[in-house]
């Protein structure tokens, strides 16, 4: 949760590194709010009446408000592996990509944020 809660701090900062695991758990916890935020509209609109639309009013709020800090967490995910964020448009590539460990040392973007962790090998 705290790893969402960092991203979340850092709305629209494209500058930087971002290393894996704060952005697989962002996305993951990400997922996890949008299924829930569904399921209780979705319920919720069911016994007011009101269908799906409820639901998808809900849904389109959270996936625009989510929108620009997954751009930005994508972005700096990008440059902790060296690339441009400009990979994050073309699917395949960033996948790889997203997957892939940190650029070890310091790169253009700014140091290891493995190596700011007190106790991690920036391995």
């Amino acid at each position: 949760m705290s790893w969402y809660l960092a991203v979340l701090k850092k709305y629209a900062v494209f500058s930087g590194r971002a290393r894996r695991k704060e952005y697989w758990m962002y996305f993951l916890f990400n997922i996890i709010f949008a299924f829930v935020i569904g399921l209780v509209l979705g319920f919720a609109g069911a016994f007011l009446g009101a269908g799906a639309q409820l639901s998808d009013a809900g849904g389109l709020l959270y996936g625009l408000g989510m929108l620009v800090p997954s751009i930005a967490v994508g972005v700096r995910r990008m440059h902790d592996t060296g690339r441009s964020g400009w990979w994050l448009l073309v699917p395949a590539a960033n996948l790889i990509f997203l997957l892939s460990d940190s650029q070890e040392g310091e790169n253009e973007y700014g140091p290891n944020p493995k190596a700011a962790e007190p106790g991690v090998n920036p391995g």
